[in-house]
């Protein structure tokens, strides 16, 4: 279901909006789409609420841009990430851009970079408008990003101690008759005339009506299985003769 990929990504964190916990978690999300060449974070940095950011600018390597607060209420970052943007359009050097914010104000921002030929990635929490998260072509929750902790295991006494990873993550959204009404729907709108749809198409239609969906909002890792726990669709997996590569086509019942 990757749609872009590959691209040279201007990022651009609004540490008012964000938290910092995730940061690793967001550039590796981030890398599936492609390479950050300009990686950049606003705020002003003479407040004690930004403090936590200090600590992961260097080790990944992001520029600290100053904006003092002028007025109080009011996030600071704004403007200034906005000129940013438009500067960076204006050099030609980027295929699309990041924006790492949940504050809605940027959904302007990203329907003109969008109206400039640019894809647009968005990544936020649960809490982001619909305004913003449409305006992007993809919306990544934070709370989905893959968080793991180390957990000793029983020791062999032979044997060095052992590890196991451990996943945080949990669903969140519901699966639902919603969720089943969405698929469903889909599928009969990229279907052939015998029913079927190819999952690539699917995963590319839904993206394009819902710009956040992601099989992690339920708690899986792929669209595939997610589609399978459901129950309500046929899946046929054709072999192309690649590789050992399927195509996947799905079905209602």
């Amino acid at each position: 279901m990757e749609m872009i990929h590959d691209l040279r990504l201007a990022v651009l964190i609004d540490a008012d909006n964000v938290p910092y916990g995730n940061v690793k978690q967001m550039f590796e999300e981030i890398a599936k789409y492609g390479t950050p060449t300009f990686k950049r974070i606003y705020a002003d940095w003479t407040k004690p609420t930004v403090m936590g950011w200090k600590n992961v600018l260097l080790e990944n390597a992001i520029t600290p841009i100053q904006q003092y607060s002028y007025s109080t209420g009011k996030n600071s970052s704004d403007s200034a990430m906005i000129i940013d943007a438009m500067d960076i359009l204006y050099t030609g050097k980027v295929d699309g851009f990041c924006i790492v914010s949940s504050d809605s104000d940027f959904t302007r921002l990203a329907t003109r970079l969008r109206e400039a030929g640019m894809k647009v990635i968005g990544i936020g929490e649960k809490k982001t408008l619909l305004p913003f998260i449409t305006a992007c072509d993809k919306f990544i929750y934070i709370e989905i990003l893959k968080t793991e902790d180390k957990q000793p295991v029983e020791r062999d006494k032979n044997k060095n101690q052992k590890t196991k990873t451990i996943s945080n993550n949990k669903p969140i959204n519901k699966i639902d008759h919603d969720l089943v009404k969405m698929l469903s729907d889909n599928i009969s709108d990229v279907a052939d005339e015998n029913g079927w749809a190819f999952l690539g198409d699917l995963g590319n239609l839904i993206l394009k009506k819902k710009p956040d969906f992601d099989p992690r909002n339920y708690g899986f890792q792929k669209m595939l299985p997610l589609i399978k726990s459901l129950n309500k669709f046929l899946i046929d997996e054709r072999e192309t003769g690649k590789n050992k590569i399927k195509h996947v086509f799905i079905k209602i019942k």
